[in-house]
């Protein structure tokens, strides 16, 4: 998945510091949509002029042209390039892009205490800021305009619309990046292709996960004969400190650790697992042993990315397409088999195939509403239907149909410059073609002829994707239910839980520098107590109660 995915968000560390999954794309970088149908869109006799000639089912061009304000957090753009004057077309809808130069979060803060709202708003699913909106009414309810408007969404949604309801039992928004992908790996400990050859032949062509003695022997062996690389100390195992997430998730997925410790049916933080105390004294030993990077927690990603292009590391930590700078460095030099790749390593005691090192949520990245502000919420839901449609999904991910890809024996295929354009330049060829641009609504997975919905995302995959894929697919879980259960922000409890992370923060990295096993058992004994003394029963009595709010919405 390469500078493509969407950073996945890591459901590593501890319980909520980290919400998604999985997936994967945008910034929107990890993720997959379906597709639309190959027909052209049929002709309108009523529609005016400048809507265009032709006219999509679900699109609505029978009526005069309209102008759509869309404050889209990922991307401030002028809506004027080829897909973008295609989707006017089909649909009679301009949008007016509205993006900050500053801050997205503190813009949508804004917008909502002036009430100074566009038509269509996009904003993070994850966090709080889509219940502040519901709350203050500023998002107007779908479920009636879906059910007269968007039969496409209906459709391509299905359950997505049950499970996205708010407390209320009402659908305010439409989930981006969304449905479950089984078998998308986000990462696991990134190896050496060519040390991995020369030191662990028989695990380098993937398909065997190594255990945690192999992993060790492997570190060590590595230490061993290559103490100095290039008039440099090596590095055996490195990891980005300025993402704790990714860290930390690598090796969660190693023990089968997931967001909470659940226990007859009761959540609990991540760290009051057994397995979680294991997981540290595993890393401390590595780290005692100066098998990891003694820099690791200062790491920022610069520097992080800089030793993985020096040549000195064997391994890393965390997704494997943050280290698409890195690998493109490498690469360069030497050739693909001085990449690194993701594989799988297995704690004593688990079950390779219960291994957690991709969390992934289908709820998906964003949430998209239409605002109170909206003179024209009808309309806007047949716009939304027809984006949300195979034809509009293909449109938006693929381009434009007998330009940028043909349908030939009823499969959509790119045509060859079109995969070589995301090649050669995948930020310029976005900008230049509109194709992934406008990132709405995406749906993960396969149209109804087979094709994924993400072309640049998923249909050519190169040689670090596929092996990924070969070692962690089945490494996959979905954690929705598990997702943004902590207590509503402002509250007590939220003060409360805020405090616990610190500590959690704070007492992991001091378990895994920790002098000795004794002190690493000692901090993390004074972890728990010190949790508990702060109010985490508190927080987890607050995350329990969400957790069976969740599960009886979702009946």
């Amino acid at each position: 998945m390469t500078s493509l995915k969407k950073s996945v968000v890591y459901a590593a560390g501890f319980t909520l510091l980290a919400s998604m999954l999985g997936a994967c794309g945008n910034n929107n970088t990890n993720n997959n949509n379906n597709g639309v149908s190959s027909a052209s869109p049929a002709a309108s006799g009523s529609a005016p002029a400048s809507a265009g000639a032709s006219q999509s089912a679900s699109a609505g061009t029978d009526e005069k042209p309209i102008t759509l304000t869309f404050f889209d957090k990922n991307t401030g753009d002028a809506f004027n390039n080829a897909v973008a004057q295609e989707i006017t077309k089909r649909t009679g809808v301009t949008i007016e892009i509205q993006q900050p130069t500053g801050n997205p979060a503190e813009k949508l803060n804004l917008m909502l205490a002036s009430s100074d709202l566009p038509d269509i708003v996009l904003m993070d699913r994850g966090g709080d800021i889509v219940n502040k909106y519901i709350a203050a009414g500023a998002l107007i309810p779908l479920d009636d305009l879906i059910e007269k408007y968007g039969p496409d969404v209906k459709s391509m949604y299905g359950d997505m619309l049950n499970k996205t309801r708010y407390k209320d039992g009402k659908n305010y928004y439409l989930s981006n990046w969304y449905g479950f992908e089984k078998d998308e790996p986000n990462g696991g400990f990134n190896i050496r292709m060519d040390l991995l050859k020369e030191l662990a032949p028989d695990k380098a062509e993937g398909g065997k996960p190594f255990t945690a003695d192999e992993f060790e022997a492997l570190l060590r062996s590595f230490k061993a004969k290559y103490p100095n690389v290039n008039g440099k100390p090596s590095v055996p195992l490195t990891m980005d400190g300025s993402n704790m997430g990714a860290t930390l998730g690598t090796f969660k997925g190693m023990f089968g650790l997931k967001s909470y410790y659940e226990q007859d049916g009761k959540l609990q933080f991540d760290v009051t697992d057994p397995k979680y105390r294991e997981m540290l004294l595993y890393m401390n030993k590595l780290y005692r042993d100066g098998l990891i990077d003694v820099d690791w927690a200062i790491n920022k990603k610069e520097s992080w990315l800089q030793k993985l292009s020096s040549g000195a590391v064997l391994a890393s930590t965390g997704a494997y397409w943050d280290l698409g700078d890195a690998n493109g460095a490498l690469k360069k030099a030497g050739g693909v088999e001085k990449e690194f790749y993701a594989y799988k390593v297995v704690a004593n005691g688990v079950d390779p195939s219960k291994t957690t090192y991709s969390p992934k949520s289908s709820l998906g990245w964003d949430a998209i509403g239409i605002t109170k502000a909206n003179k024209d919420p009808e309309r806007t839901m047949k716009f939304i239907n027809f984006l949300a449609s195979e034809e509009g999904q293909y449109l938006l991910m693929w381009g434009i149909e007998g330009k940028d890809w043909d349908m030939k024996d009823g499969k959509h295929v790119p045509r060859p410059e079109t995969l070589q354009g995301f090649k050669d330049d995948w930020s310029g060829f976005v900008k230049q073609t509109g194709i992934r641009k406008w990132t709405w609504f995406i749906k993960n997975g396969k149209g109804t002829d087979g094709t994924p919905y993400d072309l640049a995302g998923r249909y050519d995959r190169n040689e670090i994707d596929k092996m990924a894929i070969k070692n962690l697919a089945d490494s996959v879980y979905d954690n929705d239910a598990y997702e943004n259960l902590g207590p509503q922000g402002g509250t007590p409890e939220a003060l409360t839980m805020q405090k616990v992370q610190d500590l959690m923060t704070q007492s992991v990295t001091k378990v895994i520098i920790a002098k000795s096993e004794a002190d690493a058992n000692a901090t993390y004994d004074k972890m728990l107590a010190d949790m508990k003394s702060a109010g985490s029963e508190k927080v987890e009595k607050v995350i329990n109660d969400n957790y069976q709010e969740r599960l009886s919405l979702w009946k």
